[in-house]
Order: structure tokens, then C-alpha cells, then sequence
């Protein structure tokens, strides 16, 4: 498959140049892609064979999980959708787009935004899954997410009429809300923050607030001897050889040095008293993902920590060398913080057996979206939402001036992706009829559709399956 590697940020040096500059730079970069134009979606650009793509994208994970991963994408086509970025990536490579760079979330789903504690405490909604993060085309993110909510939205049983106006919404919040960012001095950006919450968001909030540790603790362990332990949920949360789980343990030696001094000093006062292995979201399944529980001496004060393996990002081939990070850890958890100005006091990055993973707190006042807050006027509310969201990201990680100077005042760019989420949706559909036809030809094995999911990481919602 040919590569297409993308040049350096093209927009000016924000600090050589003013606002207006910056803007004008934007508005000329029409002449590279009209913005109607960033609607075009056809499948004739293809050199690739969907199912091989998907499988070879999978090859480096844990083989005997991967029936569970193709279980969930066979589920339903967002399920697919869900468990394509590196379909998409290929798909999103070769397109025409302008060329202006911000961190990107890479994943970028309805499924992936939800509530978490931030560090003062309050409960924010905000995207919160970064496994995909890299420097790209902002184009990248508004796509998938335009295509996400028709999928969604038709999942949640909308008709596609009210799945084209919630991507409408969605575009023209995202593009509105870029230009009242453009127009804020560079400390406002920084630490811009989203409270409000219409209804959908109130629901997952709601949620959140009952997602206390203490909770999780009743939750998710048994006492086994007087000792609080992790449940076993096979084949999807289980316990590990003795040497696996002290590898994981050791490993929190090199990612304290990943906290700030301040918050290593909070982290030093836990000891772990159980691990377990876990299979974590659509995405995500068949890497390795281990899960902590630790006690600061008291009962009453628990911590359940993730530990979650990260390969490179889907979109890596398609970006310049040298503009990711070589730790696939530190590359997450470096896009995050571009992205939201507040996050889990405890993220940060390590090492196990040559391999990056993730470390962040494990379902802290965490909650996510369901279909039923989906369904009618919640879906296009949800919409506005999150195109204020990806806008805050982008403007804090790139150019906000260039990016408004670009997509203007008019509707062209809101029409264009509406009917670009349209045809992706419909392409979707297509390539998930190929992944269940190779099921059913043998080509690909999945596991049975009846018992427990996998558990889910954070923002992420799975079918239910149990392994074959």
C-alpha cells in the first residue's frame, strides 16, 4: 500500500505573524481543497483488501484474543467502525486536505468522550481516549467523528434525516467555536474549560458521580481470606502468573518518574495488593492490559490503577518521521495534555519487557454515553457538544486562526462533511458485511455473541461476548 507521508505544519509561525495574517494564510488554503470539495468520499482510491488490512493492523497482539475483537466489529457496524482506525487511517491518508496540523485524538467517536474527575476535583466531560493520538490533519478528527455519529446515530435507531442534522450541529458548533477561540488571548486558550451540559451530558455526569473508588471497590473485588482481591471474569478479567504481575508492579518504579514530584509523593503512599489481566474496549483488544489495586493503609482508601499497553498509532505511517514520540506511552499521554487542559492527576507512561504502555486511574467518577441518550433531539445536542470539544482541542494543540481563517462564516465545510459522514457511513456498512462474510468463510475467527464483554477502558462501551 503506498504511504502518504505528510510534510511540517504549513501555517505560518504564530509568533511572526498577526492574528489577521494568520487568517488570511487560513482563508488561502481554499485554494488547495475548496471546502465542499471535503466532502468526497469514494472507494476507488483502494489498494488494499479490507479484511487483510484489519488482520495485518492486528498482527503484534495477543492471537488467541483477537476472536473476542472480531466479535464486537461483527456486532454492529459502529461496533466495526469502532474497532477500524487503521481502515480509516488509510482511507483518511490519501484524501486531499489543507495541510494545517494539531494534535489529534486520532479516534475521534461519539463513544469516546465521557466525564472523569479533574484535578480540583470537579466532574468535566471531555474526549478521554488517546490511544491514537498523534500530529495530523485536523480534517482527521472532524471526519470520524461526522461518520460516528451517523453510525451512532443510526445504532441508537435514528433516522438518517436526524443523523445528518447532528452532524450539521456538530460542524457548525466546532467552526463557530473555533472562531470565538481564534479571537481569545493564547492564556484564555490554554486554560479554556467546557462546563456546560445539556441533557446527554447531564445523564453521563449523574453517572460519574456514583463511580467513587470506594465504589469500584464493592464493585469490582471479593474478599478472599479477609483480603479484598479482584474478581475473576473469564475470559475477559483474570488472574496471572506470579511473574507477569511483578513485572507490572516493577514497572511503576519507571512511571513514577513520569509524575510531576508532587503527585509521584501522592502515588508513593499506595501498595498494591492485587493485579489482574484485563481485556479492555473494540480497539484495544489483544494488547496487554493489567489492572492494579492499591491501598494508601486503609480500607477506606483505595486505588484501582490501569496499566495498558500502546502500540504505535493507526495513523503513524501516514505522518512525517520524527513528529511522534519513540515511547508509544508517552506519545498518548503527551496528545492528551495538548488537547484538555485538566486530566488524571495519575497519568503517565512506562515499560514492561520492551513494551509502552499507559498508566492512569481506572474508572475514578468515570462514565460514558449510552445509545439511549442518543436517541432523537439528545443526538444532535450531544452533536454541539462535542464540536465544542474537538474545537477547544484543536485550538489548544494548533492554529486556531488559521483554522477559522479557513473554514469562515458560511455552511459550505457543514454541508461537505455531512455528506461526507453519509458515504462513509454507507461504506462502513459495506466493509462490515466483509468482515462478517470472511466469519462466516472461515477466514477469520470470532468468539461466540452471548456471555460477559470485555471490560472497558475509559469512554468506551462494548458488546457482549464471550470467547470461542
Amino acid at each position: 500500500m503506498m504511504l502518504t507521508v505528510l510534510p511540517a505544519i504549513s501555517s505560518p509561525d504564530p509568533a511572526h505573524r498577526t492574528r489577521e495574517e494568520r487568517r488570511s494564510f487560513g482563508r488561502s488554503l481554499r485554494t488547495r481543497i475548496k471546502r465542499i470539495d471535503q466532502g468526497d468520499w469514494s472507494p476507488t482510491q483502494r489498494t488494499f483488501d479490507v479484511v487483510d488490512l484489519l488482520r495485518e493492523a492486528n498482527r503484534s497482539r495477543i492471537a488467541r484474543l483477537l476472536p473476542i475483537k472480531w466479535a464486537h466489529m461483527a456486532a454492529s457496524p459502529f461496533g466495526f467502525f469502532r474497532g477500524a482506525v487503521p481502515l480509516m487511517a488509510a482511507d483518511l491518508a490519501p484524501l486531499p486536505c489543507t495541510n494545517l496540523l494539531t494534535q489529534i485524538c486520532g479516534d475521534a467517536h461519539v463513544q469516546n468522550l465521557g466525564a472523569f474527575e479533574a484535578p480540583d476535583g470537579r466532574l468535566i466531560f471531555d474526549i478521554n481516549d488517546f490511544d491514537e493520538s498523534v500530529v495530523a490533519p485536523w480534517e482527521w478528527d472532524v471526519k470520524r467523528m461526522s461518520a460516528s455519529l451517523v453510525l451512532a446515530g443510526r445504532q441508537a435507531g435514528n433516522p438518517d434525516k436526524l443523523c445528518q442534522s447532528a452532524v450539521l450541529a456538530f460542524v457548525e458548533r466546532y467552526r463557530e467555536s473555533l472562531r470565538r477561540l481564534s479571537e481569545m488571548a493564547v492564556v484564555d486558550i490554554a486554560r479554556h474549560q467546557v462546563y456546560r451540559a445539556v441533557s446527554p451530558v447531564r445523564s453521563v455526569l449523574r453517572k460519574a458521580e456514583r463511580a467513587t473508588p470506594q465504589h469500584n471497590l464493592l464493585k469490582l473485588t471479593v474478599i478472599v481470606n479477609g483480603k479484598h482481591r479482584i474478581r475473576d471474569m473469564k475470559p475477559t478479567q483474570f488472574h496471572i502468573r506470579h511473574a507477569e504481575a511483578a513485572a507490572a508492579v516493577d514497572s511503576l518504579r519507571a512511571y513514577a518518574k513520569t509524575l510531576s514530584p508532587e503527585r509521584a509523593h501522592f502515588f508513593s503512599q499506595y501498595v498494591t495488593a492485587d493485579v489482574v489481566f484485563r481485556v479492555v474496549g473494540t480497539g484495544s483488544v489483544g494488547t496487554r492490559d493489567y489492572v492494579l489495586l492499591m491501598f494508601a493503609g486503609a480500607i477506606a482508601d483505595p486505588l484501582f490503577l490501569q496499566i495498558k499497553e500502546e502500540p504505535p498509532s493507526a495513523y503513524a505511517p501516514y505522518v512525517a518521521v520524527g513528529s511522534v514520540p519513540r515511547h508509544q506511552g508517552q506519545r498518548v499521554i503527551e496528545g492528551q495534555r495538548a488537547m484538555q487542559m485538566q486530566s488524571d492527576i495519575f497519568l503517565g507512561w512506562t515499560t514492561i519487557d520492551g513494551r509502552d504502555y499507559v498508566v492512569r486511574q481506572l474508572r475514578d467518577h468515570k462514565a460514558a454515553i449510552e445509545d439511549e441518550d442518543l436517541k432523537g433531539n439528545g443526538l444532535v445536542q450531544y452533536a454541539r457538544m462535542v464540536g465544542e470539544l474537538l474545537a477547544k482541542g484543536h485550538a489548544r494543540s494548533g492554529d486556531p486562526c488559521a483554522l477559522a481563517g479557513y473554514l469562515g462564516v458560511s455552511d459550505r465545510f457543514d454541508i461537505a462533511m455531512t455528506r461526507f459522514a453519509v458515504a462513509y457511513a454507507n461504506q462502513t456498512m459495506k466493509d462490515f458485511e466483509a468482515l462478517r462474510r470472511a466469519i462466516r468463510m472461515g477466514k477469520l475467527k470470532a468468539a461466540s455473541l452471548a456471555q460477559p464483554a470485555p471490560a472497558r477502558s475509559a469512554g468506551e462501551k462494548s458488546p457482549r461476548a464471550k470467547s470461542a
